[in-house]
């Protein structure tokens, strides 16, 4: 008769849930780094239609130069901010962004003032180009929360927060609104 001593039924019990946790632990760092890499596609996707809007701003400065002659502080503002968009982390690229967003909203202030401007139709052109990509940009900071947020969740909960801290995942910073005034309802009729 075959006989399993103590010592061996431990040895096996250790071999089992070495293996088990050694399962956990690579699955869960696999899956955290799908999720992180999900982010960081999210971003790259928001950064492509940033760029876009980023080429569209010189067009749309010049375009409003010809009108605006005496309205250069914000023409150069617009343009200073375009300039000063850096690429590099992650949240200095979200600052700068918010930071164009704000210069834009000023310009529009400004084409308010011209009648003429409002009517001409390389201006029309581009106030329509912008709009759609404000709109694309919009869906994919959404797009981007909504990875950061379950990129997060998954970072900080249990028992995953354990690997996460283990190697050191650490959790993403949401695209938000900084400036309460963004939050109002803007009515600008061009």
């Amino acid at each position: 008769m075959f006989s399993i001593s103590s010592l061996a039924v431990a040895y096996i019990s250790i071999g089992v849930l070495v293996v088990v946790l050694g399962l956990f632990i690579g699955l869960t760092y696999n899956s955290l780094v799908q999720l992180r890499n999900k982010v960081k596609e999210a971003f790259s996707t928001m950064d492509v239609y940033l760029k876009k809007r980023f080429d569209l701003i010189p067009n749309l400065v010049d375009v409003v130069k010809g009108y605006a002659k005496h309205e250069a502080d914000t023409l150069q503002e617009v343009t200073k901010m375009r300039t000063a968009t850096q690429k590099g982390d992650l949240n200095s690229t979200i600052d700068s962004e918010m930071k164009i967003g704000d210069a834009l909203q000023s310009l529009l202030v400004v084409v308010e003032k011209y009648p003429d401007l409002k009517a001409n139709t390389n201006f029309l052109d581009l106030q329509e180009r912008l709009s759609k990509m404000e709109e694309e940009i919009a869906f994919s900071r959404r797009y981007y929360n909504g990875s950061v947020r379950q990129y997060n969740d998954s970072c900080q909960m249990f028992p995953l927060n354990l690997v996460a801290g283990l190697f050191g995942f650490k959790p993403y910073a949401m695209f938000s609104v900084e400036h309460e005034e963004e939050r109002k309802v803007v009515n600008v009729n061009l």
